[in-house]
């Protein structure tokens, strides 16, 4: 199927601020994947709603983002968005359409303001968003059924 002069456009502004804005990496220990998320500018997770598991997951990546300080780009996936919008640490995309994520992508590069706001909050949120809470909510739980 031969691509629309639309469609081209859209691939090659996504292209121009992708390239100018990501880096592509092999796999890596998660060690070493850990620098490179906290040198990161912004964390992605553009997951899509294809069975229930997706739609209501909360990816480890998340709180990858959230534990480096580094505000988030996610798909409109309930979970995850309750999680952004909580604590205001990112933005939500209404659509994996690559025009759309470009431009968040850049909006949220080119907004100062914004990102300082969002990595205040995600101080906030690393700090009740960790194991070591959750560790004795799950600990209290074992109590009670015990």
């Amino acid at each position: 199927k031969q691509k629309t002069a639309y469609e081209i456009t859209v691939w090659l502004e996504f292209r121009r601020v992708l390239f100018r804005s990501i880096r592509f990496i092999s796999k890596q220990p998660i060690e070493i994947l850990r620098k490179y998320t906290a040198a990161s500018d912004i964390g992605v997770t553009l997951d899509k709603p294809t069975n229930i598991n997706y739609r209501f997951s909360l990816p480890n990546k998340l709180f990858d983002y959230i534990q480096a300080g580094i505000p988030i780009l996610s798909s409109d996936l309930p979970e995850i968005k309750n999680v952004i919008r909580h604590y205001n640490i990112g933005c939500i995309c209404p659509n994996h359409e690559p025009k759309a994520i470009a431009s968040l992508i850049e909006q949220m590069l080119n907004d100062e303001n914004q990102l300082d706001k969002w990595k205040k909050n995600l101080k906030v949120a690393a700090n009740e968003l960790n194991w070591e809470k959750e560790k004795e909510t799950l600990l209290n739980l074992f109590k009670k059924i015990g």
